[in-house]
């Protein structure tokens, strides 16, 4: 791993912790108001850690300002994690079906909470697609000189 960058052994970290996350909310998934859920943010715990552990092994080769390629790393690990806590949340708490209605079976919940999941939902949109094209735009150019 010596040929790895900073970033890259960071996002290998995060991507375990993550990992770590979504095996430990397998354990308690039965648990929550809505079970249908919690095994959904069992997945994307271990979905999208493996998603950065997987990134950071190849982030050396992305050829991406200083500026850039801060901005696409942040992305994506806001992205990763506030999926797994959106869902998470919206399975503890019920929650959730004015943005995950398959998910939420219907189960609604007061408007704060669905205010909260709708917002990570929304923003981990916004900043996974705006991360990975910066990501496959820096994958895509001749690596730059530094």
């Amino acid at each position: 791993m010596s040929n790895l960058s900073q970033p890259g052994r960071l996002l290998i970290l995060l991507g375990m912790i993550l990992f770590m996350l979504g095996l430990l909310t397998g354990f308690v998934s039965g648990t929550f108001a809505n079970p249908r859920m919690g095994i959904s943010a069992h997945l994307e715990g271990l979905m999208n850690g493996t998603f950065l552990a997987v990134l950071g092994l190849f982030w050396h080769h992305l050829s991406l300002s200083r500026t850039a390629s801060s901005v696409a790393f942040w992305m994506v690990v806001y992205a990763a994690f506030a999926n797994w806590l959106g869902v998470l949340l919206g399975g503890f708490w019920g929650a959730g079906a004015s943005m995950m209605p398959i998910a939420a079976k219907g189960l609604t919940g007061n408007s704060i909470q669905e205010g909260i999941i709708a917002f990570l939902l929304i923003t981990i949109s916004i900043a996974m697609v705006i991360g990975v094209a910066m990501i496959i735009r820096g994958l895509w150019r001749p690596k730059l000189r530094e």
